[in-house]
């Protein structure tokens, strides 16, 4: 009895959003068939991958990370340096130093030095908050600010503010809003609802449902993204059709599979292969469970990634 497939192709597609303008804009999403599926239908756009430097510069780096930035001495040393590298599709600036538990910089501090990586890069920009909700919404409002014209995604806001940081960068400076939420379905879509209400065109919004290192309880991360892409596909869920970005660099380069010492841990090997080695699996189980861009932190990882990404779609 002869075989006959059976199309996996949906009427249901994800939305197809823009970061960036210019030559090196980025789009993401539109795809109408599940992750890698280029059997059941062409996929457009190709899932984006970008790096992350922190407001921190070269200090905080793993020494690995600092190898790769030899001769940077400053933030926007490393996003020049970051932007010309091998597979590099946008550019992630996480503002670490912001948090009130932390090193505390001033708003006006860490906007600057938004306001100087963007003068110094073209390539189309993603600004990460401190994990501080209090302290996001002020500093992701004022970035919006700083980057208008820009088209940059601000990640992200959250249920806790995401009427400050959803009406400034979505509404004001009509850049592109991501909606984070902690590894559940439910609580993914109730924040894209939110931010529609507040009047956010919801095709200018990017989920970060939330992600761990591999080994870190992934396999929530990996079911939530499978029943987003299944409810926004099979079920024609409007409400859940926004692209998905996962921040791996900042779950990743924090484990201590990636960052202790070959002396602490000579039976692990060299730990710039380990925290490759776990950044790279981390991103690929990410993206074929369906996000449509990753953030990485070392070269050799983005480098991987994208051969990957280029060999499958």
């Amino acid at each position: 009895m002869p075989f006959t497939a059976k199309s996996g192709k949906f009427n249901a597609s994800i939305n197809t959003l823009t970061i960036g303008t210019g030559d090196k804009a980025i789009t993401l999403g539109g795809e109408n068939v599940l992750p890698f599926y280029t059997f059941d239908a062409p996929i457009e756009n190709a899932p984006k991958v970008g790096i992350e430097i922190t407001d921190g510069g070269m200090e905080n780096e793993p020494e690995c990370i600092q190898k790769c930035y030899e001769g940077c001495t400053t933030v926007v040393d490393m996003a020049k340096a970051a932007a010309a590298m091998e597979g590099v599709e946008f550019l992630s600036l996480r503002l670490e130093g912001g948090d009130p538990n932390g090193l505390n910089k001033s708003t006006e501090e860490l906007v600057q030095i938004v306001k100087d990586v963007a003068a110094a890069v073209d390539l189309p920009l993603v600004v990460c908050g401190c994990k501080n909700v209090e302290k996001d919404a002020e500093l992701l409002s004022k970035a919006a600010e700083a980057l208008d014209g820009r088209n940059a995604l601000l990640l992200a806001a959250k249920e806790e503010n995401y009427k400050t940081v959803g009406a400034a960068a979505g509404l004001a400076y009509k850049q592109v809003v991501g909606a984070e939420s902690s590894v559940d379905i439910n609580l993914a879509k109730q924040l894209n609802v939110l931010l529609s209400q507040l009047g956010v065109n919801g095709q200018s919004i990017a989920m970060n449902i939330g992600t761990a290192s591999a080994g870190y309880g992934f396999e929530y991360v990996i079911s939530t993204m499978d029943r987003i892409k299944a409810a926004a596909l099979s079920q024609n869920d409007a409400t859940l059709q926004m692209p998905i970005i996962t921040p791996v660099a900042s779950e990743v380069w924090g484990v201590k599979e990636a960052v202790a010492s070959e002396a602490d841990m000579p039976e692990w090997g060299p730990a710039e292969e380990r925290g490759i080695d776990m950044e790279i699996e981390t991103a690929a189980a990410d993206l074929v469970s369906g996000s449509n861009a990753v953030i990485l932190r070392h070269p050799a990882s983005v480098v991987t990634i994208s051969k990957l990404i280029k060999e499958l779609v």
